[in-house]
């Protein structure tokens, strides 16, 4: 208050343009926010563009026949070099070739199951994305941190899963095996969604804004999960498939 009981005077207006030290940090925390918020937008954003390049790496296949080793081959020489690039430019491109030779990797398994049974594709993409979302907005809709340390768990049983599947190859599996393997998985991929989602919000709130990096590690949740509803909804369609010609 001023002399002249007032607030408002020629030093204040002139003034105006200095803010305390707490408007300063309240200002800073609304920028992160902000900035974090605009972080996710361009993450799903672009990780829609990059679901669209590996539908075009999918069919790239069913015409040209281009997936296989070399394309798997390809995805993870991308995928390093996507991880040592600075440039921005570069790593969106990067990040787009790699989710195309992605889609051409699936592309051998999309076109056995368009072939025997096409509505299983729709099923599987349905069903991973509603899943995807789901547990992507669960985890950024809960408390901070509150899943991050389930990290280690879901690496450990990921672990327990190769072991798994090494020993069935090697020993032979049995169908009580497969259908673990394949409910086990779909458990830890879905885990994975939500740590991952709040490890990217946490970074962002951090200021690491790489959002090309994030957008990646969400494609790939995604493709692996897709893969393994994909395979589970085949498993079962082929089980009925059985049952109805013996019956």
């Amino acid at each position: 208050m001023e002399a002249n009981g007032t607030i408002w005077s020629n030093d204040s207006l002139r003034n105006s343009y200095e803010y305390s030290p707490a408007m300063q940090n309240h200002l800073k925390r609304f920028c992160i926010v902000l900035g974090s918020h605009r972080c996710v937008i361009d993450v799903y954003l672009t990780l829609f563009f990059a679901l669209l390049a590996s539908a075009i790496g999918a069919y790239i296949h069913m015409v040209w026949n281009i997936g296989g080793n070399v394309s798997t081959l390809g995805f993870s020489g991308v995928m390093i070099w996507l991880r040592f690039t600075l440039y921005e430019p570069k790593r969106l491109y990067l990040l787009f070739l790699s989710a195309l030779l992605k889609g051409a990797s699936v592309g051998p398994m999309i076109m056995l199951v368009i072939f025997f049974y096409s509505s299983v594709l729709v099923t599987a993409f349905v069903g991973t994305a509603v899943a995807f979302v789901c547990f992507s907005a669960a985890a950024m809709l809960a408390t901070r941190r509150e899943y991050l340390y389930l990290g280690a768990s879901l690496a450990c049983c990921m672990s327990i899963l190769w072991w798994v599947q090494i020993a069935s190859s090697i020993f032979g599996g049995s169908t009580t095996v497969f259908k673990f393997g394949l409910y086990f998985g779909l458990l830890i991929f879905v885990g994975y969604i939500v740590v991952d989602t709040q490890m990217i919000t946490e970074k962002a709130h951090h200021g690491d804004m790489d959002y090309v990096q994030h957008s990646f590690t969400f494609f790939t949740d995604f493709a692996s999960l897709f893969v393994q509803i994909l395979v589970l909804n085949m498993f079962r369609k082929m089980k009925k498939g059985r049952k109805d010609r013996r019956n």
